[in-house]
């Protein structure tokens, strides 16, 4: 749902908390809300990813509801949005969708953190009556975890006004601290099961990366060899490749996961400066060879600290690969590398040239290839396509200009 905060505030009839003590709670059998609380408890144990749509559907049979739902708080871009998830009822055609932290009901209700009555929001709040939503009365209570970090809201909904009372409040309140435990548990396993996924792939990842740098260690020493004067001259000459493949072997493998390194800030790196020192391992005496291995070139393109470890990754795949079987097995193969931005993308073209000659595209993808497509599809939410051409390989890709700064 689209929305426009509006700098005005509500009319005082639209937020009605101070009815909810006035009315006379309703009879309410507390047996039976203590056997489905108990009951919830152990669909939290057993099976915590139903627990929250069977108490929303909880929450509308002991309050009489017609709907209800949970407003989950994304605090990401700022100021943040509330995301419905779990509906039932006559909203239930809007789950997913978003309203905004600072125009909306559950906003109030978080910045109040205490249990929040409204009649026909949609007077005042101009998305709701645009996606011709009514809305009686709404009773609304917060969800917080981890002390005073706040989740989001519960929400429940009448059919007609002078519908909630003390009693639904406290119903609902009860179980809001379902919920935010729900929540929470749902949350910390996403998280572990997450970090276990990394885990995995760091793992197999390091093995893969191990494999790489004896190879190329190996190379360098006979390329030296082949070409220093004396001991001394391959001393100086290899010492000087393994530590600009040392200084780039360590911006490939920090990430900001790694203890003290922020997710949220971070410093910025220069894409041409960062393609540069990854690429500087694999030239191979250019002053002998009078030109370069590598053509690099494009726009100035900052890079957040998690984009440039991505693409460092990236780039140091493409290079090993080249390397072992591409343009760099050749000492007139060439590796040219160049990027652009147009229409909020960067689109990097990797191009070969100069190496043995390519038949058909190899019979399966190595882990490095995965590697690359998982850094840029998964990371970048972008995309990454080979041309497997004869004179030599191709590889484009293109990623959300937005997704660079991180």
């Amino acid at each position: 749902m689209s929305a426009r905060p509006e700098a005005s505030a509500p009319p005082a009839d639209v937020f009605i908390t101070h009815e909810l003590a006035r009315r006379a709670p309703r009879k309410t059998s507390y047996r039976d809300e203590k056997r489905a609380l108990q009951a919830l408890a152990r669909q939290m144990i057993d099976r915590p990813g139903e627990v929250l749509l069977r108490l929303v559907d909880l929450a509308m049979e002991l309050t009489g509801s017609v709907s209800g739902g949970i407003s989950l708080y994304e605090a990401h871009p700022a100021p943040g949005v509330f995301r419905w998830h779990h509906l039932r009822g006559l909203l239930e055609k809007f789950n997913g969708e978003t309203t905004p932290r600072d125009f909306s009901p559950c906003g109030v209700c978080l910045d109040r953190a205490e249990p929040t009555l409204t009649l026909r929001p949609e007077r005042f709040y101009t998305w709701l009556a645009e996606a011709d939503i009514s809305l009686p009365e709404v009773l609304l209570v917060p969800l917080f975890t981890a002390g005073d970090t706040p989740l989001g809201t519960l929400w429940i909904v009448s059919e007609h006004a002078d519908h909630f009372d003390s009693g639904h409040a406290r119903t609902l309140t009860e179980l809001a601290a379902f919920a935010g435990i729900a929540v929470h548990m749902l949350q910390t396993e996403q998280r572990l099961q997450a970090a276990l996924e990394q885990q995995a792939m760091l793992t197999q990842e390091m093995s893969h990366r191990m494999k790489n740098l004896f190879m190329v260690v190996q190379g360098m020493i006979h390329v030296s060899a082949r070409s220093a004067a004396s001991p001394a001259d391959m001393e100086d000459t290899l010492s000087g490749r393994l530590q600009a493949l040392a200084g780039a072997n360590a911006l490939v493998r920090r990430t900001p996961h790694d203890p003290g390194v922020s997710d949220a800030t971070g410093p910025v790196t220069d894409l041409a400066d960062l393609v540069a020192r990854i690429l500087a391992p694999h030239e191979r005496d250019p002053a002998a060879s009078g030109r370069c291995r590598f053509r690099i070139d494009g726009p100035p393109v900052q890079l957040g600290e998690r984009a440039a470890n991505g693409f460092a990754l990236v780039c140091h795949e493409l290079a090993t690969n080249a390397a072992k079987y591409g343009a760099l097995t050749r000492d007139a193969g060439r590796v040219h590398v160049s990027w652009q931005q147009d229409d909020g993308r960067l689109e990097i073209v990797w191009r070969e040239r100069g190496g043995p000659a390519i038949a058909a595209p190899p019979a399966k993808r190595g882990f490095g290839t995965t590697l690359a497509d998982r850094t840029v599809v998964g990371q970048f939410r972008g995309t990454l396509s080979h041309d497997w051409q004869e004179q030599g390989l191709s590889v484009t890709i293109s990623v959300p200009i937005a997704n660079l700064s991180i």
